[in-house]
């Protein structure tokens, strides 16, 4: 409304200064050295401004989703903590390793199964099922997450499947090689997919 004002102001302003230039008309000329683009212009910026305060489509910003909050990770003492020290040690010195489907050496890449076979044959002369899905049925105690330790194995999956293991390394960190296209690397259980995805883990060292 105020615009509509504001456009009728300066067309009235543009009004009187046209009568002035026809022959025969009584309307006072306007100011001199004033024309009507002042006014027009001042029009505009008021109705620019009622526009930016008020009028127009108002840009509704949604909420992002509340952040979950990161566990506290206490510390457990393995039950062998020499051979839990050698596998973090042969875990972590493989991070960066090139993924591959099948793959279990650190020549060939690894895939997430293989990763876990070789380094436990290659520090302990263990030998453990090949696939994620026999992993999670070998023997050994199912661990609840916060009595997690290192060298514990941990699973994800979904619908009841296991998909996908890694090597706990401690304080809600586990080494594994995730994907085609990637490496072997260091990530959080806390971690938006994996924290969906875990479906529990299995202690190998006693």
């Amino acid at each position: 409304m105020d615009c509509l004002v504001a456009a009728a102001a300066s067309r009235q302003a543009i009004g009187v200064t046209k009568a002035a230039h026809y022959p025969g008309n009584t309307a006072p000329a306007p100011v001199r050295g004033r024309g009507p683009w002042p006014a027009v212009a001042l029009a505009l910026a008021l109705c620019g401004l009622l526009a930016a305060c008020g009028g127009g489509k108002q840009t509704v910003r949604r909420t992002p989703p509340p952040a979950q909050p990161t566990r506290v990770w206490p510390h457990v003492d393995p039950d062998n903590p020499e051979a839990a020290n050698a596998v973090l040690m042969r875990a972590f010195s493989l991070v960066g390793t090139p993924y591959r489907y099948g793959g279990n050496t650190p020549e060939g890449g690894f895939d997430c199964s293989g990763l876990v076979n070789y380094v436990y044959r290659d520090m302990l002369a263990l030998n453990l099922p090949r696939t994620s899905r026999d992993l999670a049925g070998y023997q050994g105690p199912r661990i609840d997450p916060l009595r997690l330790a290192a060298g514990d194995l941990v699973f994800f999956g979904s619908a009841g499947s296991v998909t996908h293991v890694g090597i706990y390394v401690g304080e809600g960190r586990f080494v594994h090689a995730p994907s085609s296209g990637g490496t072997v690397r260091l990530d959080r259980l806390d971690g938006p997919y994996w924290r969906d995805h875990y479906s529990g883990a299995k202690r190998i060292l006693r």
